[in-house]
C-alpha cells in the first residue's frame, strides 16, 4: 500500500431521481474527485424540512474518495446539485483491501500515478 492510501473517506448523498445522480456521479469520477460512486435506487427518505415532515423518493449516492479530495468534492456537490441544501456526509473508513484504498488515492490524485 502506497503511503497515499492511509484512508478512505465514504460519503452520501441523495439525489431526487436517477439522471440526477448519475450527471453528478460522472462528473465527481471525471474530474477525479471520487474513485467510484454507487448508485443505489429505492431509497425513501423521511425528514424534517422547514418545520415539516417531508417523504421522498431518492437515489443515494455512495462516493469513495480521498481525505484531501472532500472540500472540493462537497463544493461540486453543492454547484451540481438541485436541492437547497444537499446531503453531503463524510464516514471515514476504518480500513480496507489495501490495493483498492490505494485505487482510490491514486484516482483522485490531482496528478494521476502511473
Amino acid at each position: 500500500m502506497s503511503p497515499l492510501a492511509l484512508n478512505a473517506l465514504i460519503c452520501l448523498c441523495a439525489c431526487p431521481d436517477r439522471d440526477v445522480a448519475a450527471r453528478i456521479a460522472e462528473t465527481l469520477v471525471g474530474e477525479r474527485l471520487a474513485a467510484c460512486v454507487n448508485l443505489l435506487p429505492g431509497v425513501t427518505s423521511v425528514y424534517r424540512w422547514q418545520g415539516t415532515v417531508e417523504r421522498a423518493d431518492e437515489v443515494l449516492l455512495l462516493i469513495k474518495t480521498a481525505p484531501a479530495r472532500l472540500q472540493a468534492l462537497t463544493a461540486r456537490i453543492v454547484a451540481l446539485h438541485p436541492y437547497e441544501l444537499p446531503e453531503v456526509i463524510a464516514v471515514e473508513s476504518a480500513g480496507g483491501l489495501p490495493a483498492y484504498l490505494d485505487w482510490i488515492a491514486q484516482e483522485t490524485s490531482v496528478e494521476p500515478q502511473p
